[in-house]
């Protein structure tokens, strides 16, 4: 039986009709389950169950928060994940940290918290990233992103970095159209290595990736990918556990965003 998300896939308790009725009207009600229901889709590759594309039909709209946080004009739980994410930014530090659970970003829509400005032309954006915790879902990524809207399903430019060090630079041509990418794995003895700042630039219709593993200077990663915008779009960082209801955090430091070409250090 396929199921989904919402209040017919909860398990109640037995209250009164009405008292699961109010909250069910609630958006916050997914926040205060303590275990929330996951369908099979979304579940992470296991000895059993590899995750699978969700349906074709199936979205959920984000929650937005128009208040600025650092050098960002909002964050948004892109596609509403089953426990809603946040972030916080030191002032000091110049550091911002993102909470979130979410399935993947991937396939035709997305899980994800994202810290967003609106931007129209040139971009270039990096960061140092960090994984606090050490012992992360593998697949948990933290991401440097330009969207054309803050849907679940947008199009999309993305360079992720997984937990296990795995490199992409990813695209959604269109929306709600499949998701594919250039993968860069350090292999080897240095298999796990974790760059330590990358950035994406754009540049036109171009869209490259740059990384740097041990504070070399940054570095453009393969080719750049062709893909329009129309302006405004949404640049920023986001970070996604992989596991769709577990919180895991992504560190961003160092951050540097210009509405030019060129300036990705």
């Amino acid at each position: 039986m396929k199921r989904s998300f919402g209040c017919s896939a909860a398990k109640f308790s037995r209250v009164s009709l009405l008292l699961t009725l109010s909250v069910c009207a609630s958006p916050l009600f997914l926040q205060a389950q303590s275990n929330p229901a996951v369908p099979d889709w979304a579940l992470p590759g296991s000895a059993t169950h590899k995750q699978v594309p969700p349906p074709a039909d199936f979205h959920r709209p984000s929650r937005i928060e128009n208040k600025s946080i650092g050098i960002f004009d909002g964050q948004a739980d892109v596609g509403s994940a089953l426990v809603q994410g946040s972030a916080s930014y030191d002032q000091a530090l110049k550091q911002y940290t993102i909470h979130s659970a979410g399935y993947n970003i991937w396939y035709q829509r997305d899980e994800f918290h994202f810290l967003y400005k609106k931007m129209s032309g040139d971009v270039s954006l990096a960061a140092d990233t960090t994984f606090p915790d050490p012992n992360g879902y593998n697949d948990r990524k933290v991401v440097l992103i330009i969207r054309q809207t803050l849907e679940d399903d947008s199009k999309e430019a993305m360079l992720g970095m997984h937990g296990t060090g795995m490199i992409h630079l990813a695209e959604r041509p269109e929306k709600g159209s499949q998701m594919s990418d250039m993968q860069f794995r350090f292999g080897g003895t240095m298999n796990g290595v974790m760059a330590q700042r990358i950035g994406i630039e754009k540049k036109g219709d171009q869209v490259a990736i740059f990384v740097s593993l041990k504070g070399e200077p940054l570095h453009q990663f393969g080719p750049p990918v062709t893909l329009h915008f129309d302006g405004p779009f949404y640049v920023g960082i986001g970070f996604c556990s992989h596991l769709p209801a577990t919180v895991d955090t992504g560190v961003f430091s160092k951050v540097v965003l210009e509405n030019e070409a060129g300036k990705v250090e």
